[in-house]
């Protein structure tokens, strides 16, 4: 067929009237950021680890605020708790642990709260006899926040009056009596608050508890040896004398000696606590070996880790994409002595460059600082060579081609047309160096090479350092903090793969 001569009656227009256009779009366009976030929520995983990642952040930054607990706070007493929680009791996360325990060991924590009426020991698994002593052994489940039971305080008089104020608007009781060493005098507490009664050897602790024909114990305090040796009770407080008749049947009892800076006495610690603090003491991941809580204690230092790690971050994305920037646009020479440059760092060791740097520069800056100039040194390099890269596949596309030859400069050029096609990498390699940076702390301070321990802050890397040490007795110590860190790392892991789907260009406008 001849096209050139084709007839006119073989045209027929297609549109007489009006305006020929194409037709208005019936849906919103949809712009790169929101294509991205279309499909990153099609990844369940990564949704799911963001999540995880937006829970452990908020832990770090509320519970200090929140929490009746805060780091400076150390408790001599409770240290080494169990953790323990209501909600979930029934899991047997109830603050209790298993021991395994000789006579004089059961009678005293069985002691422990016969003056309250609630002993540290829950339940007796098993009792069998030790074939080489004879001795009976017991498997006993123990509260180890009754262990505790009683101590002593020393109080100022006006302090003293004040508690006893408290007792008697409260109804309950804190100051209990004292007991007493007969074998010195009757008056000097040594063998310890929690042990009231009498033992089956006075001159052996682990002798056990001397019975009576009831089986109970024998208690020893204070005045009822005043007053069978005739003492006198000047320098005793609160003696209240329970004497139905002339015999020596009744208890007597003294609360308070008196010394040189007000009294001494003798009181049940968690009730104490609460006196002094306004509630009883009550730890969701147990207490560590100062005593501090862990659930306060982990928060402060995933929130030193994770401000570290963005600092970090900010820094390293600042440097490497200018960096890069300048070395996959320009190339040639400036990429070639650029390229060098970053070799030499990259050859640099981290360890040895954060020792020295601790060793040396933390004098003058302080650990954290110098731990931050040690990850930005060469922290950069691996944003810098994922931009330079882009550049190189980018640069010779025909869209830049065309906007170059429309007289587009060098500085629009990077960062209208080059960069936004990059951004995918940029955010993915960002997003991974914030649990680096949390594990590479960590490890450090694991090892000792870098101490973030103060009164003020601590590091998740100084709290498994020092749960190692407990690792057999007490495994709470150790628990809580390598969980932390292991969930982290793995929900960042699966978060920064998501992210660098949704942002990858190739798949733009895709269905999935």
């Amino acid at each position: 067929m001849d096209y050139n001569n084709l007839p006119k009656d073989k045209f027929v227009f297609a549109k007489r009237e009006g305006k020929i256009a194409d037709k208005k779009l019936e849906t919103k366009p949809i712009g790169s950021f929101r294509d991205a976030m279309r499909r990153f929520r099609k990844n369940k995983s990564s949704v799911a680890a963001a999540v995880i990642i937006l829970i452990l952040f908020l832990y770090a930054f509320i519970v200090p605020m929140a929490s009746h607990y805060t780091i400076e706070d150390r408790d001599g007493y409770y240290k080494m708790l169990r953790p323990r929680s209501k909600l979930f009791s029934w899991l047997g996360w109830d603050g209790c642990m298993k021991q395994q325990e000789s006579q004089a060991g059961y009678d005293y924590y069985g002691s422990i709260g016969f003056e309250y009426g609630q002993s540290a020991i829950r339940s007796v698994q098993g009792k069998e006899i030790d074939a080489n002593t004879g001795n009976p052994i017991y498997q006993v489940y123990v509260d180890s926040y009754e262990v505790v039971g009683f101590t002593y305080v020393d109080l100022v008089k006006e302090e003293y009056e004040a508690l006893k104020e408290y007792q008697s608007k409260t109804g309950i009781q804190v100051v209990y009596p004292m007991p007493a060493n007969y074998k010195t005098d009757f008056v000097a507490v040594t063998n310890g608050a929690n042990l009231w009664y009498m033992l089956a050897d006075e001159s052996d602790k682990t002798s056990g508890e001397a019975r009576d024909h009831d089986e109970e114990g024998r208690p020893i305090y204070v005045a009822n040896y005043l007053k069978k040796s005739n003492k006198t009770y000047g320098q005793y407080d609160s003696i209240r004398l329970n004497i139905p008749g002339d015999g020596d049947d009744g208890q007597y009892y003294v609360y308070a000696v008196k010394n040189q800076t007000g009294y001494h006495l003798r009181v049940l610690y968690k009730e104490y606590y609460r006196y002094v603090h306004g509630y009883y003491a009550d730890h969701l991941f147990g207490t560590n070996q100062h005593g501090q809580d862990i659930f306060v204690c982990l928060a402060y230092g995933a929130r030193l880790s994770f401000l570290l790690a963005i600092c970090v971050s900010v820094i390293n994305l600042f440097i490497g994409v200018i960096y890069g920037a300048i070395e996959g646009y320009y190339g040639g020479v400036a990429d070639m002595i650029m390229e060098r440059i970053t070799e030499i760092l990259d050859g640099m060791p981290f360890i040895v460059v954060a020792t020295l740097f601790q060793m040396h520069l933390s004098r003058k800056v302080g650990p954290v600082v110098s731990l931050i100039f040690a990850f930005v040194l060469a922290g950069w390099l691996g944003i810098a060579y994922r931009v330079r890269t882009q550049f190189y596949r980018f640069k010779n596309q025909e869209y830049v081609l065309a906007a170059r030859t429309l007289g587009a400069s060098d500085k629009r050029l990077i960062f209208r047309h080059i960069l936004p096609n990059s951004v995918g990498t940029i955010i993915t390699g960002t997003v991974l160096i914030i649990p680096s940076v949390i594990f590479s702390e960590s490890m450090l301070t694991y090892l000792g090479i870098v101490n973030m321990e103060t009164s003020g802050y601590t590091s998740v890397g100084t709290l498994l350092s020092h749960g190692q040490t407990y690792m057999s007795t007490n495994p709470h110590i150790l628990l809580f903090p390598a969980l932390f860190i292991s969930l982290l790392e793995i929900a960042f892991n699966l978060f920064g793969n998501g992210l660098r789907d949704a942002f990858n260009p190739s798949l733009r406008g895709a269905d999935e």
